[in-house]
């Protein structure tokens, strides 16, 4: 997919950024919809949510917003997940995904990727950071405990 040019120096450059967000935002909801007028795909559970949270992840790691996640994009994204990995260990998960070769994860094989069925490590680290983020932590201050509470 083709990226504005921004100029590093220009402090200016929201607008263009959010151009940029928009346009790789449609892009994705057409893939999208492909997926939920294709009829291999209907019967999923939930793949209308499914595809949208996917759109999310997708959007939230493309850092350049080209629409591929190239190898840095996924270095970054694994080190915010706590997984950092070598740039072999990235080209290896990469190549696992990636069914142009080249060398980066466009949307279709990152999709394809989530709601297939060979598991693969990137899909199992998103997934797992998907539901550690659903666990809500316990508001307000924790109960008070005396010696005698404790095992």
């Amino acid at each position: 997919m083709p990226t504005l040019g921004i100029d590093k120096n220009d402090h200016q450059a929201g607008k263009i950024r959010g151009k940029m967000l928009a346009t790789l935002g449609a892009t994705l909801d057409e893939i999208n919809k492909e997926y939920l007028e294709d009829e291999d795909w209907r019967e999923e559970e939930d793949i209308a949510e499914r595809l949208e949270n996917y759109k999310k992840q997708f959007m939230e790691y493309d850092n350049d917003q080209s629409g591929d996640l190239n190898i840095m994009d996924v270095k970054i994204m694994m080190e915010k997940l706590g997984q950092a990995k070598t740039h072999l260990e990235i080209k290896k998960m990469i190549a696992e995904v990636d069914t142009s070769n080249s060398g980066a994860i466009n949307y279709k094989d990152f999709v394809q990727m989530m709601l297939g069925k060979k598991s693969s490590v990137l899909k199992l680290i998103l997934i797992f950071e998907e539901k550690t983020k659903q666990q809500q932590k316990p508001q307000g201050l924790p109960p008070k405990r005396d010696l005698s509470s404790l095992p």
